[in-house]
């Protein structure tokens, strides 16, 4: 079943483009990660909300491969100034129970055993 880890990160006002374009520069690096399936980047739309980075894996184990991986390790080499971020955030960590996809069957957990 899909397993989805979510980083939620407040940026602070001016650094909006900078973190944006952090995302854009690496795009499909990631992808080549064993177990990997999606990201997106979500911008907040409303005060005081954070950004959302959403990645979906095939398992906990392949997040966890990718976690210990030379990429990660890469794509967090060069974080933001620390004046960037604000306090607060963190990462949030889900097993898929249920779901659909436009254009498809719908999917359970049981159904995918």
């Amino acid at each position: 079943m899909s397993y989805i880890v979510n980083n939620r990160i407040h940026v602070n006002p001016g650094f909006e483009d900078e973190f944006e374009a952090r995302f854009r520069a690496r795009a499909g690096e990631i992808d080549k990660q064993p177990g990997f399936v999606a990201m997106r980047v979500l911008r907040p739309q409303g005060n005081q909300a954070p950004y959302v980075v959403e990645t979906e894996w095939e398992s906990q184990a392949a997040f966890r491969a990718w976690v210990g991986s030379d990429d990660f390790k890469r794509a967090h080499a060069n974080p933001l100034p620390a004046e960037a971020t604000a306090e607060g955030g963190g990462i949030e960590q889900f097993e898929v129970v249920e779901g659909t996809l436009a254009g498809a069957c719908r999917f359970t957990e049981r159904a995918i055993r």
